[in-house]
């Protein structure tokens, strides 16, 4: 499964993936999701949202058992943030049928559509249409760099967009969500070393989701001559935007948290031009939200502080927010118990479709090891044993929810 998954959206020239929502990589995911459940006998089916689902037992059936994860990337992704997930589902599947179990609860395998954002610039779109915390008149403003919208897009990769919206009658049928995934850090690659409670593991379990969110800074300035304007005549917003930079790293630095200007654009984006405008989006994310909100105040206080200095009108837009998480605990209290409770729990910073159903139904998360901590990268990596670990476990956490 790996190796038949590996090429799709794969880049040339940096080695990541571009799997971006409703694009020809996209559905070429989507045919392999199709194919592996197809495969195994098992009921395909896709919903409203666009969300992929493979049933074993009666899709209409009350109290069922879901794991699975998303199929999409970030811009030049790597090859574990959402596959693993999904391939290492349907493994679970094939070793629970090898154990000959059986089964008292309908078990489903789901791919969540456009977990990343990368294309349209909301992170889980798929789940969040789902849950009911994105509505579909907010869904058809979504637009992509092109200008296209979220409705074109999906109606051009043959999917009907008047039917998104809330799924609620779906969510009240599942009684347990468990999503593996890969680490998104080295928590438990530092516990080798004795640094933190344990002796290793090559699987933890998810306490938490930190509060995070997604904010859009518009500064407008004046464009003109770069090779003719004094600098005492400038407005130009990319001095304002590079404070801002400094001042978001000094803030997260000071409190303890995270905060990144990682996608920015530049009109009229000619070297020999000062810009009119620059547009950068911060992605923050801290422990608590007393903290994160310490710390976004202080980005756009300083922000404001530059742009009143240099004359520059600044915009600031919240495009997207996730509270604090926290798994359901008598779920992840079972997760311990049927992996022996010796595995190590963990929080993280980054968000996933478990994070936005747990408002729904109960969840919970397996993260396996990740030796460098690196992610949302071609270097992103997992050791093969890991992930086979991962599975087993995957396994065993199936066949103490769903099987007799």
């Amino acid at each position: 499964m790996w190796a038949d998954l590996a090429p799709i959206g794969r880049h040339q020239g940096s080695g990541g993936y571009r799997r971006y929502a409703w694009t020809g990589a996209d559905a070429d995911c989507r045919t392999w999701f199709q194919e592996q459940a197809e495969a195994r006998g098992l009921t395909y089916e896709t919903d409203r949202n666009g969300n992929q689902w493979a049933w074993l037992g009666d899709p209409l059936g009350s109290d069922a058992v879901v794991t699975g994860s998303h199929l999409d990337s970030v811009p030049d992704g790597g090859a574990f943030d959402g596959p693993l997930g999904v391939v290492s589902s349907f493994a679970a599947l094939d070793e629970l049928r090898r154990r000959g179990v059986e089964f008292r609860r309908p078990l489903a395998i789901t791919n969540f559509g456009d977990e990343e954002g990368a294309r349209f610039g909301l992170a889980c779109v798929g789940s969040r249409l789902t849950a009911g915390q994105l509505t579909k008149e907010a869904a058809y403003e979504l637009r992509d760099g092109d200008g296209v919208t979220l409705p074109q897009a999906m109606e051009a990769a043959g999917y009907d967009p008047e039917a998104i919206g809330p799924d609620p009658e779906r969510l009240a049928r599942i009684g347990a969500f468990v999503e593996l995934h890969v680490e998104q850090g080295r928590a438990l690659a530092a516990m080798d070393s004795g640094s933190a409670a344990g002796t290793g593991s090559a699987v933890g379990i998810a306490s938490a989701i930190w509060p995070h969110g997604r904010w859009r800074y518009d500064f407008h300035g004046e464009a003109n001559h770069a090779g003719t304007t004094r600098l005492a005549d400038r407005r130009d917003p990319m001095l304002t935007y590079a404070e801002t930079v400094l001042a978001a790293r000094r803030e997260a630095e000071l409190k303890g948290a995270v905060a990144t200007f990682g996608k920015i654009a530049v009109e009229p984006n000619g070297v020999n031009a000062i810009p009119s405008l620059v547009r950068g989006w911060l992605d923050s994310r801290a422990a608590d939200q007393a903290t994160l909100d310490a710390v976004v105040s202080g980005i756009e206080a300083a922000a404001h502080e530059a742009a009143t200095r240099q004359g520059i009108d600044l915009t600031v837009v919240r495009e997207s927010f996730t509270p604090v998480v926290e798994f359901e605990h008598a779920l992840r209290d079972e997760l311990a118990k049927i992996l022996g409770g010796q595995v190590p729990v963990l929080g993280t910073g980054a968000g996933h479709d478990a994070g936005i159903l747990s408002a729904s139904v109960p969840t919970a998360m397996l993260f396996v090891r990740n030796p460098t901590g690196v992610s949302h990268s071609p270097a992103e990596y997992a050791a093969e044993d890991d992930c086979v670990a991962g599975v087993l476990a995957l396994a065993d956490v199936l066949e103490g929810l769903a099987c007799s």
